[in-house]
């Protein structure tokens, strides 16, 4: 008879979600994740396959826990300019308070793995397109309620603000000062005017 097992699926993968951001895929082992996640390895294996399966449940994961606030925020019915001046100013504020910086997870994984992995390089651009949309309907109410002149390329300017929007990330993982981050936000939001 197989044994029930005896932990909360959501919790471990947070877990290992936690540990990818830490240390990226190729810098986590089986053993980490075991020790992280507390669960055996029989467990880890049963549940979840092996760690490059693990990693994309650990995605998805990251997509509906994380990802789903922010692309969430763009696709209210009343998005608009000021709902994408406040997703970046959020994230400037929340990167000035993590205490340890790792970054995105689509971002670390994009550079990380994208160039040798084809599953992995998949759900980033499903991702990616995500957050083009998200940006695109934001940008369609700010076009709507006039505060983006109709003569604005709103397919460039939702490519613009997710490729920034990643590249800030990766300037948090840098240097968090909010002085700095906002000084570049203050240069992304310009695409608004």
């Amino acid at each position: 008879m197989a044994r029930k097992k005896e932990f909360d699926k959501e919790e471990v993968l947070t877990k290992a979600m936690q540990t990818f951001l830490r240390l990226g895929y190729e810098g986590t082992s089986m053993q980490t994740l075991v020790s992280t996640m507390g669960i055996n390895r029989g467990s880890l294996y049963d549940t979840f396959g092996d760690k490059h399966s693990l990693f994309l449940a650990v995605i998805a994961h990251y997509e509906e826990t994380v990802v789903k606030d922010t692309v969430g925020s763009l696709m209210t019915p009343d998005a608009d300019k000021q709902t994408i001046v406040e997703l970046f100013r959020g994230l400037v504020e929340a990167m000035a308070k993590e205490q340890n910086c790792y970054g995105c997870l689509m971002t670390n994984t994009a550079v990380e793995l994208s160039s040798h992995d084809a599953e992995a390089k998949d759900r980033i651009n499903n991702h990616v397109c995500q957050m083009v949309r998200s940006f695109k309907h934001a940008l369609t109410n700010a076009r709507a309620k006039g505060e983006i002149n109709s003569d604005r390329n709103l397919d460039a300017m939702a490519q613009y603000l997710t490729s920034n929007l990643q590249g800030l990330r990766v300037m948090g993982k840098v240097n968090r000062d909010p002085q700095i981050l906002n000084n570049i936000v203050d240069v992304i939001l310009l695409v608004l005017d």
